[in-house]
């Protein structure tokens, strides 16, 4: 589906390019537009978005399948999904962000949908038990930060940051930097 075949009135959505929000239409996980606010949340402007598969806002191949495989999953039985997961702005930084959808052809679920995403500082996929000071510290590990670029980011020394590392880890069950990513990012 192009721009030109969209209904009219979601050609014409009063507000959308400015709304407060970051709005996507898509089509078969095709971008077909974006507003203002989606260029600023995740660095790309309109035109390199538009055309695009949404597979450039996931940090990995797998993430972006089985994020596909749940929204069809839940999507031929209702019209709207939400969900939290990582996504990756242009810069190669990883965000957690909510995204809400919502079909506009409900008998072919994927043909046509819009969608919003929002940042979600405080939270981490399986970190229920996680303090806030040790999300913050595995955002920056997920993004590959050292210890001491994650302490002056967040105004404490390395050395809390290592003992953070540790309880982050042990309390996911991972060995190391690279597990807690794969598990952050992935298995979800």
């Amino acid at each position: 589906m192009d721009y030109a075949e969209l209904p009219e009135a979601v050609q014409n959505l009063t507000g959308f390019m400015d709304a407060p929000v970051a709005i996507m239409v898509m089509s078969d996980r095709r971008i077909l537009r974006v507003n203002t606010e989606t260029e600023l949340l995740f660095g790309w402007n309109r035109a390199e978005l538009e055309g695009q598969s949404i597979r450039v806002l996931y940090p990995s191949s797998v993430d972006y399948e089985k994020t596909g495989d749940r929204w069809h999953r839940w999507l031929a039985s209702r019209p709207r999904y939400e969900d939290e997961r990582f996504m990756q702005r242009r810069d190669g930084e990883i965000v957690w962000m909510r995204a809400r959808g919502r079909t506009l052809t409900p008998t072919d679920p994927f043909r046509l949908m819009v969608w919003t995403f929002e940042p979600l500082k405080e939270r981490a996929p399986d970190a229920a038990t996680l303090t806030p000071k040790e999300r913050e510290v595995a955002r920056h590990i997920v993004n590959g930060h050292t210890s001491k670029e994650a302490g002056q980011a967040m105004g404490i020394s390395p050395r809390t940051v290592e003992v953070h590392r540790a309880a982050i880890l042990r309390k996911l069950g991972v060995r190391n930097a690279a597990e807690l990513a794969a598990k952050m990012i992935v298995a979800r």
